[in-house]
């Protein structure tokens, strides 16, 4: 599962130049054609809203998740425990590289729960954890 967190819907609009050109539609076909290329089943989404998140996160099936927690990276123990109470294998990405950023964004409330934070690659970020999680999926 993919989730993608708040104003990521806005993606190929704002800020380019940290965020990138691709659109969120763009992105999520990528990621879906890549899944189906190496036959795995994908869900995607995207939400503005932390209960949201947290509801996907605890009240679906899944083996493998990757989430991009955007702006609640900084601040949703909530997010935090709902990946911690599930203890399915995650990844944290970020299109920018949130230590080149300012203060506030350098730390991630999440990132000591999940296997690994990749950042700075823009949308590539996403397909570089798509990838680790179809190499641990494979082998299960």
């Amino acid at each position: 599962m993919v989730i993608h967190g708040p104003n990521l819907h806005l993606l190929g609009k704002r800020q380019p130049n940290i965020y990138g050109k691709v659109t969120l539609n763009e992105l999520n076909k990528k990621l879906y054609q890549k899944a189906t290329t190496n036959n795995i089943d994908i869900e995607i989404i995207q939400s503005n809203s932390e209960s949201k998140i947290v509801d996907k996160i605890t009240n679906t099936e899944y083996d493998f998740l990757i989430i991009n927690p955007a702006a609640f990276t900084h601040t949703s123990v909530a997010i935090k425990d709902a990946i911690l109470a599930v203890e399915k294998p995650t990844i944290e990405v970020h299109l920018s590289n949130i230590y080149k950023r300012e203060d506030f964004r350098k730390h991630s409330v999440i990132s000591d729960a999940v296997l690994g934070v990749i950042s700075g690659f823009k949308e590539a970020s996403y397909f570089l954890a798509l990838d680790y999680a179809i190499s641990c999926l494979k082998n299960l």
